[in-house]
């Protein structure tokens, strides 16, 4: 799952980055309203933490625009405002949840989890295509009824593919999207991961399902 932080206080946004990507989540970061206001809008995320007081463009100009663009998208504000009259504006002006800096990255954790379930609760928890399934909240994979047991990274990385089912993703979108870095034309750990990954859900069937596209990176399904 990818997550969009905006906020402006480099260390804070820092702290926040190392924390969510313990729990396995892709983070991206943008320090200002502006840049946050395009990121969000022009690319998919599961959730946007959103601190108020933004250079360029503050937090509540970047939720509107977002409310326009995209209704469902779950944003926890991250500010240091704790007035109560200042919470009902902002949860009325379409935010989700809304916590007061500062805070322990564990409530800040808890938080984003509480909200991931919500949506997904809203949303399709399985992931299919053909006889492999994937299931986001209890995080099971089966093949034809077998469970497959993955790790937290080969999970995301079917979870990746599932959703693009059908669609050629280049390694430099698998890196950017699974393990929230930009993409290194030396490195081998997608080619690894993608081994990896097919010996577990390709085994003791004829039917295989990850294709590798020459010269691009790879396709599940046809």
């Amino acid at each position: 799952m990818r997550i969009l932080i905006a906020e402006d206080d480099h260390a804070l946004a820092h702290v926040i980055c190392a924390g969510l990507s313990q729990e396995d989540y892709a983070v991206d970061w943008a320090p200002d309203g502006e840049e946050a206001r395009y990121l969000v809008c022009e690319y998919e995320y599961d959730l946007l933490i959103l601190d108020l007081n933004l250079p360029r463009k503050d937090g509540v100009e970047v939720l509107r625009a977002l409310r326009s663009r995209k209704k469902s998208l779950p944003v926890l504000v991250l500010s240091g405002r704790s007035q109560v009259e200042e919470r009902v504006r902002l949860l009325d002006s379409g935010a989700d949840d809304y916590l007061v800096k500062p805070c322990s990255i564990a409530e800040l954790n808890a938080r984003v989890r509480a909200l991931l379930r919500r949506r997904d609760a809203a949303r399709d928890v399985s992931l299919k295509y053909d006889d492999l399934e994937l299931d986001r909240v209890q995080r099971i994979v089966t093949r034809g009824g077998r469970r497959i047991e993955l790790t937290s990274k080969e999970f995301a990385l079917l979870e990746y593919l599932l959703r693009n089912a059908g669609h050629r993703v280049t390694r430099s979108m698998i890196i950017e999207n699974v393990w929230n870095l930009s993409f290194d034309g030396l490195t081998n750990v997608v080619d690894v991961y993608i081994n990896y990954l097919r010996r577990k859900i390709d085994r003791g069937v004829p039917n295989k399902l990850i294709h590798t596209i020459r010269g691009v990176g790879y396709q599940l399904g046809a």
